[in-house]
């Protein structure tokens, strides 16, 4: 078995030496989701209601790249620069995984790249 790369235009590219993601086998490991404009590669404007908005947009980008999707996600590491956010940013993950929403880990760290405010990051199998 082989590591596939998986790569879409539709979501940020990389910023650093990684992958979007990384498929093995049915199983698909994201790289963490930032709030980049994926044509402009500059932060949504906002806050972190726009922020998560777009985060969630590019994390289902990078997971259509796989053939997988909200419904097939079964763990979600959540990064928040400020845990008083968790109540906005929980309004708009709420939106993607209305049913069956996969297992989550939230925390909040000292400093996010490009100091952003959310970063998600999922574990999904394939359809």
């Amino acid at each position: 078995m082989s590591k596939k790369i998986i790569s879409t235009t539709n979501a940020p590219a990389a910023i650093g030496p990684y992958s979007q993601a990384n498929q093995l086998g049915n199983m698909v490991f994201t790289s963490g989701q930032i709030p980049l404009v994926p044509e402009t590669m500059e932060i949504v404007e906002g806050g972190v209601k726009e922020q998560a908005e777009l985060v969630m947009e590019n994390l289902m980008a990078v997971l259509k790249a796989a053939n997988a999707s909200a419904d097939t996600v079964i763990k979600t590491t959540c990064f928040l620069s400020d845990m008083n956010d968790f109540v906005t940013f929980n309004e708009v993950y709420a939106r993607y995984f209305p049913e069956n929403a996969p297992a989550r880990s939230c925390v909040e760290v000292a400093r996010l790249p490009k100091d952003v405010l959310v970063e998600v990051e999922a574990i999904a199998y394939t359809l």
